[in-house]
Formats: structure tokens, sequence, C-alpha cells
């Protein structure tokens, strides 16, 4: 499978770690994930900390279930945040940025009202493994 970057310069550039677009030729399975929530698989509970602490629990969530479909970070070609407050907005990409130090998926932020158990965020994303 073949990862490439697009970037244009008449488009704004990101204000975080994500690409403007990927595209991806060659073989391989495309893998929907399902929205992670920082639940602790251990006790099914949400971990106490702030949203960094959550987002990492989230972040592990995601890649259990990547490593499960035979695949990492580096396959992910989108993903989706959703968090409660977008004042968090920095906080996400701080920890979200970790897993991503190179040429990060495409990807879309948006504040929400809710989300399940009271998590203050929520990441899905695609990859092509």
């Amino acid at each position: 499978m073949a990862r490439d970057v697009i970037h244009s310069e008449q488009a704004p550039k990101a204000i975080g770690p994500y690409s403007q677009a990927i595209a991806v030729s060659g073989g391989g399975k495309t893998v929907f994930l399902s929205g992670q929530i920082p639940l602790d698989p251990a006790t099914m509970e949400i971990v106490s900390g702030d949203v960094s602490a959550q987002t990492e629990r989230v972040m592990k969530n995601l890649e259990a279930v990547l490593a499960a479909a035979g695949g990492g970070f580096a396959n992910v070609v989108r993903c989706g945040i959703f968090l409660t407050d977008l004042a968090d907005f920095g906080k996400v990409n701080e920890v979200y940025g970790r897993y991503f130090p190179a040429n990060p998926p495409a990807r879309a932020t948006v504040q929400v009202s809710s989300l399940p158990r009271g998590s203050k965020v929520e990441i899905d994303c695609i990859a092509v493994i």
C-alpha cells in the first residue's frame, strides 16, 4: 500500500497534527474503527484525570484495535475527534500528535453536547492495512 500526503498551498495549512488529505493506492484492506472513549478495558470504567489522560486512553484503545486488525497508526488515513469542550483542542492535539509524529492522517474535530458515559473525548478512524 502506498500512502501519500496531499498538500495544497491554495488551502489553509493544518492547525494541528493532521494532513489536508491522504491518498491510498495499491492493495490492502480498509478498516473502519468505531469511536473509542476512554474506557479502561480491564474495568470498563472511564479513566480518571483530565482530557489529556482521557485522550491517552483513547489512543491506547485505538492502538489495540489497529493491532488486532494487523496494523498500526502508520496505516491510519482519517480520524474524527469529538470533544465536549472545544477549549480542550490543544491538549488533545498534544497527546494525539505523539501517535502521529510524521505525516498524520486527514482529520476533522467537532464539539458535541455530550459523549457516552460522560467522556470528554471520542476518536474514530479509518485505516488501510
